[in-house]
């Protein structure tokens, strides 16, 4: 039985992408700024990542109220920011939440790349409902979403060890958000070959 409810898209969005144009706007506010904190200097940056992590569980919370489901990816998140931001918080040392996404990323990749040593598609247990479409089309997705999200984990890498915070709080704000984007636009003919009609779905 599935117990989702509906949603307007439109709010859906601003949970899922709010939090991150918080932390952007935040960062661009304090960058410049250092605050003395129970005799401790905290930079903007590390203020901003301290907002940012009961705003994810908020927002992540409120998704799980009105829709009555949270993906597992979102919870993965979600705990994944306080881990990472918690520790940058707590040791003075943005180091820790620019590997976030690293972490992220490599963990979806070697999940998906389990499954496919073992022949399944994890992905599709988890869209299957909201993208019907043949084993053979899942199979593809997962090997081509293996190889990009391996590929994310890697420039993240190289982004924040090389190059200025700045550049990093706009790849990770704008950059990742529209390499995702441009991926799923990409695989049209894929869904196109390989989906499922909803009525022949339903054996009609």
């Amino acid at each position: 039985m599935d117990d989702r409810k509906p949603i307007k898209p439109g709010l859906k969005l601003a949970l899922e992408l709010g939090p991150i144009a918080a932390f952007f706007i935040a960062y661009l506010m304090l960058r410049e700024h250092v605050f003395t904190i129970a005799g401790r200097d905290y930079d903007g940056f590390v203020l901003a990542t301290a907002g940012f992590i009961p705003l994810i569980l908020l927002t992540t919370g409120l998704l799980w109220r009105l829709t009555g489901h949270v993906s597992k990816m979102q919870v993965a998140t979600a705990v994944l920011v306080v881990v990472f931001g918690g520790l940058t918080v707590w040791l003075n040392d943005e180091r820790f939440f620019k590997m976030k996404p690293t972490i992220i990323y490599a963990l979806f990749a070697g999940v998906l790349g389990v499954g496919l040593l073992r022949g399944q598609s994890y992905l599709q247990f988890v869209m299957e409902e909201m993208v019907p479409m043949q084993r053979a089309g899942w199979m593809i997705l997962t090997r081509r979403l293996t190889g990009f999200f391996a590929g994310l984990a890697v420039l993240n890498e190289v982004i924040w060890r090389t190059m200025s915070t700045d550049m990093w709080v706009n790849f990770k704000t704008f950059g990742l958000t529209i390499a995702i984007f441009l991926f799923f636009m990409t695989q049209g003919k894929l869904f196109e070959k390989y989906g499922i009609e909803a009525s022949k779905k339903d054996g009609v």
